[in-house]
């Protein structure tokens, strides 16, 4: 028993590292989408998508154990893609988490504004929202990891309050005549915004660092995470299509703002809706903190400097300018923001990308592997990734 003690606590702490990397910002686009199909057809396409991008994860995980530890995404791809497919994984890494940090600057940016505004009593419009909440938590990104985990902390606590605070208060608000209505076909338009809120693959290679390619304890930590993300969206599916009217919901959807938003339209508890604002914010900013911190990194290794100082300040600020203009001129742009990153970023990073690594690993190279790998289940994982990312595009087009 002792000696499975240290295992079994890295397994805890591995499953909720993946779990944290997981449910952020996405879950609050996802009842957007699956309203329009139902409660049934939208609990059905949020576990395919759990177990599309488990499975993508398991994949990226045997080609980063056939690696020398310490490696990344661009590593991989330069021994498996060759020099340009390198680059081609770091263009697709950066506009991956450019979509989503616009995603986060055209949501949260207004939430912040409300939020001071009731406080201080003063109406914040225009571009001075997004201004003030570039400048708050490009700081904190800007004065480095110390600052970024503190901050992550606190903010962990309050998501997790506001999650519980908002199922306990809104459990008895749940209607289950809501329930009733589906509408099958319209479940599948939902895949793209479900991959972004599924994506946990960047932390993979640290996981295999912090175990020291212990295998079967990192599997098993994706598994529980990601297990446990997927029960935490499926009790928020059932509150708020439970509660929230379709057309209140589709209200929502075509102002481009999470669906959080909502809530307040329909219920008259007050403390269901500073929960539900609380949550919303908390899940954001805490998606936004890791997004960016990766994404500071990430230039920081491609410009070759150093991640501190003046260096850092300039990175940090490349970080956040791009989505800081975007979402002023497209303040909308939010769910499609969103959809564009899980339906064309993580479809193709992080479910594409992994699946050549393996294809390439093991049918060009030789390299054994454990899990039942045939050319027919890798063929038909492409297939249903490039089917969600025809998908994005009718949801564009439409």
């Amino acid at each position: 028993m002792y000696t499975l003690w240290p295992m079994l606590k890295r397994i805890v702490s591995g499953s909720l590292l993946v779990a944290g990397t997981t449910v952020g910002a996405g879950m609050l686009g996802i009842p957007l989408l699956t309203a329009k199909a139902g409660f049934w057809p939208g609990l059905g396409i949020i576990i395919l998508a759990w177990a599309v991008m488990l499975w993508t994860g398991l994949l990226f995980l045997e080609a980063t154990l056939w690696m020398p530890v310490g490696s990344n995404l661009l590593s991989m791809s330069k021994r498996f893609l060759g020099s340009k497919g390198r680059a081609f994984s770091g263009m697709m890494f950066l506009f991956l988490y450019y979509c989503l940090l616009v995603a986060y600057f055209a949501a949260g940016a207004p939430m912040l504004g409300l939020g001071i505004g009731k406080l201080v009593g003063i109406q914040m419009t225009g571009i001075w929202p997004y201004l003030l909440f570039g400048l708050i938590f490009g700081t904190i990104v800007g004065l480095g990891a110390k600052w970024i985990d503190r901050a992550n902390i606190l903010l962990t606590a309050g998501l997790i309050s506001a999650y519980l605070l908002l199922i306990g208060l809104g459990a008895g608000e749940v209607d289950p005549q809501k329930f009733t209505f589906f509408d099958w076909p319209k479940a599948a338009f939902a895949m793209p915004v479900l991959f972004a809120a599924f994506g946990y693959h960047n932390i993979i290679p640290s996981l295999v660092t912090y175990f020291g390619k212990e295998k079967k304890a990192i599997r098993l930590s994706i598994v529980l995470g990601t297990t446990l993300a997927l029960v935490i969206y499926v009790i928020w599916q059932w509150l708020v299509l439970g509660i929230i009217p379709p057309e209140k919901i589709a209200e929502a959807l075509r102002e481009g703002k999470p669906v959080t938003a909502a809530l307040q339209s329909v219920t008259g508890n007050f403390w269901i809706v500073v929960s539900g604002q609380l949550f919303a914010f908390f899940a954001l900013i805490t998606s936004l903190l890791g997004v960016a911190f990766s994404m500071v990194d990430f230039l920081a290794d491609g410009f070759k400097v150093e991640r501190h100082g003046w260096k850092r300040v300039a990175l940090t600020c490349i970080t956040f300018f791009p989505p800081f203009a975007l979402a002023v001129i497209y303040p909308t742009i939010f769910n499609q923001a969103l959809g564009i990153a899980g339906g064309v970023g993580e479809a193709i990073l992080n479910g594409l990308i992994p699946i050549s690594f393996v294809w390439i690993g093991c049918y060009h190279k030789g390299l054994k592997s454990d899990l039942r790998l045939t050319r027919f289940n890798l063929g038909v994982s492409a297939f249903v990734i490039v089917v969600v990312m025809i998908l994005e595009v009718l949801n564009l087009i439409s």
